[in-house]
């Protein structure tokens, strides 16, 4: 009989050259090519299980990613902790891993920041293969039973699609998918071990695995399947369900486990192209830290092996030991490297580095596309780009006001480039959330964008209003005029209640305070008021010949300007509370407010009122 001889001599036996054709396994009684069909349904069914629970979990987390990454990225435990609690709920550390580099690309966080949450990633993916191994479970114990994936995952199933069909919130229909999800990740799991029991009783099976007790091959292996799959949780669930056949060591699945984490490098990898010098990096650190890791591990465990020959060796691994490998390989990586983050970013940052980079290379992208594969992050990243819009919104009024008193030409430039800025924001923030609401999101992200959508236009006028009174302090100083000392001092008060409008607006949207909305409209009806008595005031003096036609136009230009840039904050707190409180008809609820006589609404009336006197 011919026979095949593989490079690696004293790790491969001769092996019959028909053991590595399909054909010949297919042909055997107890393996064909149905069960090849059912490993990759399994297969299917695994990732869209994973990918349904994913989906559920990070939109249950909702906005809680933002808080808790502002956080936990001061420290390195902290941020090891936050890339623990982002990959639960993710599940995925590839996912991850290219939030990183959209957030870094984004300029929303430093490369190292980033390194913590990586080696935290790491642990956190290990929760998946620790679910899996309940598949091995095996007892007459009605207890243990129960924890049998053949005994809760009908359950879970049965659980999940009630609460979809029947519950009204959001966050118990999200919670529905969780665990229909669960159901559906744990009968792939099912299919592929059901697939490949079979190869247990062939002996040219166990002849080839035999290949494997060469650890390079075994991370090769490792590497490139999870690679070509980009999950290491499936293919560590594949690796499980072949464990179940009989014939795996312990020899052959930790090299394989190792691989596995330099595999799921892939993806970020790959995210990474396109992106700036320094989310690059990320994907830099990430493979580095695995690559690290991986050589350190296997040197120690194959040195003290042939030192001390661990029995355990040889001994066929279970799918519950395969999930303790996986973990103790992750917690030892992370916390051999965790003290060295500052040597792992240099090396990083000097991988790869030309002497002279473009400018390009360290430009930022503003809402990077990568974020979009994290919508719920997403959606609280365009909430901030918002807030900062209405930040260079209320600086520009502010400046533009002063500028009627004292005109500089520096300030001049600067509250036109903030109305450039400006319209830029509202156009990649309406393109970039357009994008956004194709994505399954939840009730409360699906508000929050129409909520920004309605908020970034009267933005902009905003600050298309401030070059308007900009315009106004141009030509008094370009004219060589000025407002009488009277006019002045009423115009300080119209300004300081401008002022306050502004902050309570942006305060109530960044805050998503209704109360707080709730103050603008009444200040917004005191600044029409004061609108019409300075007007009529200006009037009485052009009548006695204090003032001239021609400031009068100016003057009454200008305060048009305030009205309308307060008319704009009154738009962006009704909006606000309109989506707390679902009213849709935004006028209609003005009208009742102004009309009704609501309490409130009055009692803040009379307040601002008082506030703001005009000098007698």
């Amino acid at each position: 009989m011919r026979t095949k001889y593989c490079l690696f001599r004293k790790t491969f036996k001769e092996i019959p050259i028909h053991a590595f054709s399909v054909k010949h396994i297919m042909e055997t009684p107890t393996f064909d090519i149905f069960n090849i069909i059912t490993l990759f349904g399994g297969l299917a069914f695994f990732l869209f299980g994973m990918n349904t629970m994913s989906k559920g979990l990070e939109k249950m987390a909702g906005s809680k990613f933002e808080l808790i990454l502002k956080r936990m990225t001061s420290g390195r435990f902290k941020s090891l902790l936050l890339g623990v609690i982002i990959t639960v709920a993710v599940q995925s550390s590839s996912a991850v891993t290219v939030m990183l580099v959209g957030l870094v690309n984004s300029g929303i966080m430093q490369l190292g920041q980033t390194i913590g949450v990586i080696m935290g990633s790491n642990i956190g993916t290990t929760l998946t293969a620790w679910l899996l191994s309940l598949v091995g479970i095996e007892s007459d114990n009605f207890f243990m039973q129960l924890l049998n994936p053949d005994t809760f995952a009908p359950i879970f199933a049965f659980i999940g699609i009630a609460m979809i069909m029947l519950a009204k919130k959001d966050k118990r229909r999200d919670l529905g998918a969780i665990f229909v999800g669960f159901a559906i990740l744990m009968y792939g799991m099912d299919l592929m071990s059901g697939a490949v029991s079979p190869l247990g009783d062939i002996p040219e099976f166990q002849q080839i695995l035999t290949a494997f007790n060469n650890p390079f091959l075994g991370v090769l292996v490792g590497a490139v399947f999870t690679g070509v799959i980009q999950s290491s949780a499936a293919s560590v669930g594949i690796l499980q369900a072949l464990s179940l056949a009989g014939g795996i060591t312990y020899s052959m699945a930790i090299p394989i486990i190792m691989g596995q984490n330099i595999g799921t490098c892939v993806t970020a990898l790959i995210s990474s192209i396109g992106a700036n010098k320094n989310a690059k990096k990320v994907a830099t650190v990430h493979i580095c830290f695995n690559l690290i890791g991986t050589a350190v591990c296997l040197i120690l465990f194959y040195g003290l092996d042939a030192i001390f020959h661990f029995p355990f060796a040889d001994k066929e691994i279970s799918p519950f030991e395969i999930a303790v490998c996986h973990s103790i390989f992750n917690l030892a990586t992370t916390f051999m490297l965790l003290p060295f983050t500052r040597q792992l970013e240099w090396l990083a940052m000097h991988i790869g580095t030309k002497k002279e980079s473009k400018p390009s290379d360290t430009k930022q992208t503003f809402l990077d596309a990568r974020l979009l594969q994290t919508p719920s992050l997403a959606v609280t990243e365009c909430t901030n780009k918002t807030v900062e819009m209405a930040h260079l919104a209320k600086e520009a009024i502010e400046s533009a006001i002063n500028s009627i008193y004292s005109f500089d030409e520096r300030t001049a430039e600067r509250i036109v480039d903030i109305e450039n800025i400006v319209d830029r924001y509202e156009d990649k923030l309406g393109t970039f959330l357009v994008q956004l609401s194709n994505k399954d999101l939840s009730d409360s992200d699906n508000n929050e964008i129409a909520r920004i959508l309605h908020t970034i236009g009267p933005l902009e006028r905003i600050s298309d209003h401030a070059v308007d009174i900009l315009d106004v302090g141009r030509e008094l100083h370009t004219k060589g005029i000025s407002f009488s000392n009277d006019a002045k001092e009423e115009l300080k008060v119209i300004n300081k209640a401008l002022f306050e409008v502004l902050d309570i607006t942006f305060r109530s949207f960044e805050t998503d305070d209704v109360e707080l909305a709730k103050q603008v409209e009444p200040l917004e009806q005191v600044i029409d008021l004061l609108s019409e008595q300075l007007k009529a005031r200006h009037v009485a003096r052009l009548q006695q010949g204090l003032c001239t036609i021609e400031l009068g136009f100016i003057h009454s230009d200008l305060l048009s300007y305030i009205e309308r840039t307060s008319d704009q904050c009154s738009n962006i707190a009704v909006c606000t509370i309109r989506l707390k409180s679902n009213k849709v008809d935004t006028h209609k609820y003005l009208r009742e407010v102004k009309t009704s006589g609501q309490p409130q609404f009055e009692s803040a009336y009379r307040d601002y009122a008082n506030k703001y006197n005009l000098p007698e």
